[in-house]
């Protein structure tokens, strides 16, 4: 008999609401898969948070991480009240200046159309491609920018 017919099935599960012990499983095997295959473990959380002066609760920011040279951003939010005044092109510079310390080459992101592709796009971002996605006319936008 094979190694293979002598192992128990494993269980799967979906959902939608994964623990942090599941969370930190799949994110430290894949960690390790990682640096067993490039030779480098740098995976770093980032986070540009804004705070609100009265009551010095986060109320929006960016947040992302790097990892081998590339700064992934994943959330950027600021509330409408706050926009138009440059506070996003600063939490965006403080992120990219960030990264390249950690020896970031290249900065990664998705956003929607209905999003902020021009907002990147005058911080010099350029277009990768773009999927479609719901409702119908929308799609999300994938860009990257040279840190170098």
């Amino acid at each position: 008999m094979s190694d293979r017919a002598d192992r128990l099935e494993p269980i799967v599960k979906l959902t939608d609401a994964p623990t942090a012990e599941e969370e930190h499983a799949i994110g430290s095997g894949l960690a390790r898969f990682n640096e067993e295959q490039s030779g480098i473990r740098d995976s770093r959380p980032l986070a540009v948070v804004v705070h609100d002066p009265q009551t010095n609760q986060p109320i929006g920011g960016l947040t992302g991480r790097t990892s081998l040279g590339l700064l992934f951003i994943d959330l950027f939010f600021i509330p409408a009240n706050l926009r138009r005044d440059g506070l996003g092109s600063r939490l965006l510079r403080l992120a990219e200046d960030e990264a390249r310390r950690r020896g970031c080459v290249n900065a990664v992101l998705y956003t929607i159309n209905f999003q902020a592709p021009a907002f990147y796009e005058r911080h010099g971002y350029r277009i990768l491609g773009s999927v479609p996605c719901l409702p119908l006319g929308t799609s999300r936008i994938f860009m990257t920018k040279p840190l170098t």
